[in-house]
């Protein structure tokens, strides 16, 4: 089965520190030729410890961010960071779910127009209000709570609204990035069963960036690993979890915190 979305070949510097003052800037490579793939409907883990290099892979293939070299494809087509309107096609395929909701949510606009809005925006042709509405009950809210505000939601409410935002343009591939660490335990593992349920109903591609092996083994048939820019283990999560090959992933095992059964 082909990949719904695609890296090869990824590299990306960043500029780093000054040794000493007028220094010459070092380099830090965040990237080292990762290869990934996502099939249609498949659910993946991507983990790795701070600073491994999770956040810059997940800007590029979300094009934020353009790769020294290597590419990015989503259904066979090159994606790259343009403008707005030579992006909708992509934008309408690949949706995304941040960490913190509170500061992606704009205080001043309503649920309903939260949700709304990436339907504005792609120029998504459908009842918009209808969408909003069937986006909500897909994360068991209560259309209700279209006319409250972000300031007036649980952080698992609010994390609910991030969601259906992303859901609302019908989206093939979500990348969520670590979607549940904010919350507490037990509204945690609500969100971890929602994304299982999405996933499942519709057929959607997840990938799930996260640095917590319990969350990602709970939702994800199969891990990546990140390290230092280069991706060590590529394995069933199961298999990963009960003989980690590379040291890296024997760190994250050994930090895995335990979610209430």
């Amino acid at each position: 089965m082909s990949a719904v979305l695609a890296a090869a070949g990824l590299e990306r510097t960043h500029p780093g520190t000054r040794p000493r003052p007028w220094a010459r800037r070092e380099r830090h490579r965040a990237l080292r030729g990762v290869d990934l793939q996502l099939a249609p409907g498949e659910r993946l883990g991507l983990v790795g410890r701070s600073g491994s290099g999770k956040s810059t892979l997940l800007r590029c293939l979300l094009a934020l961010d353009v790769p020294d070299a290597g590419t990015v494809h989503c259904d066979g087509r090159p994606v790259r960071p343009g403008r707005a309107p030579g992006l909708r096609w992509f934008r309408r395929r690949v949706q995304y779910v941040p960490q913190d909701p509170a500061s992606t949510l704009d205080p001043r606009m309503t649920v309903g127009a939260l949700v709304a809005e990436p339907l504005r925006a792609l120029a998504v042709p459908d009842d918009h209000r209808a969408a909003v509405a069937t986006a909500l009950r897909r994360v068991r809210l209560d259309p209700a709570l279209t006319d409250r505000r972000p300031g007036e939601l649980s952080g698992g409410q609010a994390q609910r609204v991030a969601l259906a935002r992303a859901l609302a343009p019908a989206p093939e591939v979500l990348l969520a990035d670590e979607p549940v660490s904010g919350l507490d335990l037990a509204v945690r593992r609500q969100v971890v069963e929602l994304l299982g349920d999405l996933s499942a109903e519709g057929g959607l591609a997840l990938l799930l960036v996260s640095h917590d092996l319990s969350v990602v083994s709970r939702l994800c048939p199969r891990t990546v690993v990140l390290d230092d820019g280069v991706v060590v283990e590529d394995r069933a999560t199961g298999a990963l979890l009960a003989d980690p090959h590379h040291p890296a992933t024997r760190a994250l095992v050994a930090a895995v915190p335990r979610l209430p059964a």
